[in-house]
């Protein structure tokens, strides 16, 4: 199969594939899924070997953000019954954060609705990390606060910041259709005040919002233009009381083949199956492993994930092993430029012929589950 060929050799190479090349990935049959599989996995292993990064996800203040997000379920607006509550004490989310670096978690992120923070939410924010990092030898904390402000990205770092968040989401053509109350440029923006500051950046989207495959190629190839260490790759879930709530488009074919795309444009950075992956890729999700190198483990912002265990045992039924603290995340190359890992800082086409790919079912608003466990709340977390 001349396309995969190809794409393998670039990959290991480093080398851009073309546009084409990449529509070509998501255009290709279920037939020819294994396929698209074993060569993104060939990639995969290159970079990273057979190892998976495990994420701890802390949501530090939950609901009640001023953005108009259509994604999401903290959106101003937004009817859905989830966790509300303002900001966790640093020893409340030191606390929610030992949960998952006890179930393996390398990194923890730590994240706060709202459109950025302000001066006063850095120091609580800071204060937090230094209390973890008080605590816990070795772990990755990245800061996930919305858009920052000239000067915070620095106080960040100095307080222990490893790495910052901000994900591009979609492209740049359909951003307006997303949001409203800010601009994809904005977000770009973020992205490079957090890199020049020296935190190793972290930029993401998501899958399944009724965007066409060009969208899905636009925003990976304006990520490897971006070149973050982490690329997550969020799968839409429809939360019902948000705008998106019937946009059920994916099935778990879909997901793998956007997963193997993002690999074979970024072939050397850490792509994190992010939320959403219960809920789209299901028993499917053990073949994700083969082309992304780092989870969520346990649960997410607002939603549940599958019980901590179930992801440890998958993890290693699927014969990966667990990355551990003393462990680099990325390639020589990256870490030696400050990537995540070193010591100083964190980190339609000509598709191939066969028969369709799969078209989406029916919605499984039953694995949609609102987290109500873990931060926030009196009962234990999912870790």
């Amino acid at each position: 199969m001349d396309l995969l060929n190809t794409l393998v050799d670039k990959g290991l190479r480093r080398e851009l594939p073309t546009r084409e090349e990449a529509l070509a990935v998501l255009g290709t049959s279920d037939d020819d899924l294994l396929d698209v599989v074993a060569a993104a996995g060939k990639v995969r292993r290159q970079w990273f070997g057979r190892r998976v990064k495990l994420n701890y996800l802390v949501n530090l203040k939950s609901g009640l953000c001023p953005e108009d997000c259509s994604y999401c379920s903290q959106r101003l607006g937004s009817k859905a019954d989830i966790l509300k509550y303002t900001w966790l004490k640093p020893d409340e989310a030191s606390q929610a954060a030992a949960a998952g670096l006890a179930g393996g978690a390398k990194r923890v992120c730590l994240v706060a609705s709202g459109r950025g923070p302000t001066d006063r939410d850095v120091d609580r924010v800071s204060e937090t990390i230094k209390a973890i990092k008080e605590q816990n030898e070795g772990v990755e904390v990245c800061a996930c606060l919305g858009m920052l402000s000239d000067g915070q990205a620095e106080r960040l770092r100095e307080a222990g910041a490893d790495a910052y968040n901000h994900n591009l989401n979609t492209s740049e053509s359909t951003y307006g259709d997303i949001t409203t109350t800010h601009t994809y440029a904005d977000r770009v923006d973020t992205v490079q005040k957090a890199h020049a500051a020296g935190l190793s950046p972290c930029s993401g989207l998501i899958a399944g919002m009724g965007e066409s495959d060009e969208d899905l190629v636009d925003v990976v190839f304006s990520l490897r233009e971006l070149d973050p260490d982490s690329v997550p790759v969020n799968f839409l879930i429809p939360f019902e009381g948000t705008p998106l709530a019937k946009e059920w488009n994916l099935t778990p074919q879909r997901c793998l083949r956007i997963l193997a795309m993002v690999r074979f444009v970024c072939p050397d950075v850490e792509v994190r199956i992010a939320g959403g992956r219960e809920v789209h890729l299901r028993t499917m999700q053990p073949l994700a492993l083969h082309l992304a190198n780092s989870i969520f483990l346990g649960d997410y912002l607002t939603s549940e994930g599958q019980a901590g265990k179930a992801d440890l045992e998958m993890i290693a039924d699927a014969g990966f092993e667990v990355e551990g603290t003393d462990q680099v995340t990325l390639p020589e190359h990256r870490s030696e430029a400050g990537g995540c890992g070193d010591t100083g800082g964190c980190h339609e086409g000509g598709g191939v012929c066969g028969s369709a790919p799969a078209v989406a079912g029916e919605p499984r608003t039953d694995l949609v589950a609102v987290r109500r466990r873990g931060a926030g709340t009196d009962l234990a977390p999912n870790a």
